[in-house]
């Protein structure tokens, strides 16, 4: 057992430095060169953010491993655990709800000041908005704490008689308490309903504040997670079927860039009339309308002028560019249809284990545990694996909702092109949203990840606060999930195999 725990800790070193390097690198790649050599606190608590996403989601499996380093043990005292799990969870949690409610809009209200201003009043102007955020959301808080931040912990009245101990147990569905069964109910399964009570007690206030974070969460999390989860799939797999099947000839290639060229030519002319706007401080409802207008024409014109550099390629080395362009449509088409099966178990294991009462089978929790029973940290790893799977669900969504919807932000991703406000954003909502796919996979797989840390914060005391617990009673957030799945699923079998078509002349609201 002190083998298996050193090698625990030298696991979760390992994977902390990897996840650092990987996010300095994700960093340095998807940064714009506008912001090569400088914003250097915006990157700071970008690759900050990052780390902590995804260490939190590592958590959780270390957290599996952490409890089975002590599964031969009697009860949970009889062993010391190796890491301090608990410490580790409260302490990541209050790092993420600093990130994202405090540390990260002020590196967004920093970076997005007037650069004509020196730096001390571009700080002295994000802490300002910072500050006067922070005490609103102070007040909102302590006002629902005080009327309603109680606990509501629903319990079983059971009792029996004491009796000398007798030589032998005579015990049958007849006879279940000691002493005799007649005026006593010592068994939950067969109690009166008269037998329930509650317990009510008052929440501590970082409990509220994290119940809270976490609906806020988990309402993007069914959003995202929902879409996500089927539009991550099979976005690889249709853009296999609608990838360019030849190279086209010089004469259409001419033709194409001519095209986009009016189209540059059109979106300049726009963009220099909304920056006279902005300077004139004309900056109403039509002016934000158009601004993202704008952006989003933007975004569909990169995507046709990558689309066009792929069916002709040039170059010396055209052909060679070909053959990979050939190959990483090969690898979207293979990694969507492994992601589509993961999908398709992940969607199956909610509707068996979580929706259905009694659940029909323990599905995936009993793979990870007849995994481990090949290796010990095999089914730990296959855990990893679905929990960050549902993440990388949760970012594909967000994407795909921020480039459909005029409503939201667009704050998209793209490579060697990201603005750090943008990178913020999605750090942000990464964060977000990382808590509660933590507590829906705590959840999910309560049968494999029994009697572990992250089970006694994310449980009971959560889905047992006033008001907020008929949210987990009657899962809301695990019937979104599956519909808006399931209502995905139906849109890409509809229209995902379908080309976009132009958009046509662009032309500014008036």
């Amino acid at each position: 057992m002190g083998d298996f725990n050193l090698a625990l800790v030298i696991v979760a070193i390992v994977l902390c430095i990897v996840v650092f390097i990987f996010n300095v690198y994700l960093l340095i790649n998807y940064q714009h060169p506008d912001d090569a050599n400088q914003a250097y606190f915006p990157k700071f608590v970008v690759v900050l953010g990052l780390s902590v996403a995804a260490i939190s989601i590592l958590m959780l499996p270390a957290d599996v491993a952490n409890r089975q380093a002590c599964r031969h043990a009697i009860y949970n005292g009889a062993c010391n655990l190796t890491l301090p799990m608990k410490d580790l969870w409260l302490a990541i949690y209050i790092l993420d709800a600093v990130l994202v409610f405090f540390v990260i809009p002020f590196a967004m209200f920093y970076y997005e000041g007037d650069q004509d201003k020196s730096v001390g009043k571009r700080i002295k102007s994000a802490m300002l908005w910072v500050v006067t955020t922070a005490i609103v959301c102070g007040l909102v808080l302590g006002i629902l704490y005080g009327m309603a931040g109680k606990v509501d912990f629903t319990v079983m009245h059971l009792s029996s008689s004491t009796t000398s101990f007798p030589s032998t147990w005579d015990f049958n569905s007849n006879q279940q308490c000691i002493g005799g069964s007649g005026s006593h109910q010592c068994s939950a399964f067969t109690a009166s309903a008269s037998s329930e009570k509650t317990w009510t007690m008052r929440a501590t206030f970082p409990e509220y504040v994290v119940a809270l974070a976490t609906i806020v969460g988990s309402v993007l999390f069914a959003i995202f997670g929902g879409i996500g989860i089927a539009c991550l799939p099979l976005g690889l797999i249709f853009s296999f079927i609608r990838r360019p099947k030849a190279v086209i000839t010089r004469s259409q290639y001419i033709k194409e860039a001519t095209e986009l060229g009016k189209k540059a030519r059109e979106l300049k002319k726009a963009a220099d009339s909304l920056h006279q706007e902005e300077r004139s401080g004309s900056k109403g409802r039509k002016w934000r309308k158009n601004v993202k207008a704008v952006g989003k024409e933007l975004l569909q014109l990169e995507e046709d002028v990558k689309l066009l550099e792929e069916m002709y390629p040039q170059g010396e080395k055209a052909e060679t560019s070909w053959a990979l362009t050939v190959l990483g449509y090969l690898a979207k088409l293979v990694l969507g249809i492994l992601g589509l099966i993961v999908s398709v178990a992940w969607v199956a294991h909610i509707v068996i284990y979580l929706l259905i009462s009694p659940p029909l089978s323990p599905f995936l929790n009993e793979v990870f545990i007849k995994l481990d029973n090949i290796w010990g940290l095999l089914g730990t790893v296959a855990f990893a694996f679905f929990c960050f799977y549902l993440l990388l669900a949760v970012i594909a969504g967000a994407m795909m909702l921020g480039l459909r919807l005029v409503f939201i932000t667009i704050h998209p991703m793209k490579w060697g092109a990201t603005l750090m406000n943008s990178f913020l954003f999605n750090v942000g909502l990464i964060l977000l949203c990382s808590i509660s796919v933590i507590q829906f996979c705590s959840t999910a797989f309560a049968y494999y990840a029994q009697a572990t840390a992250a089970q006694e914060i994310f449980g009971h005391t959560l889905q047992s606060l006033r008001g907020i617990r008929y949210l987990y009673k009657y899962n809301v957030f695990q019937i979104a999930f599956v519909v808006l799945a399931g209502l995905t699923f139906v849109y890409y079998a509809a229209f995902g195999w379908r080309r976009r078509k132009p958009s046509g002349r662009f032309q500014l609201s008036t």
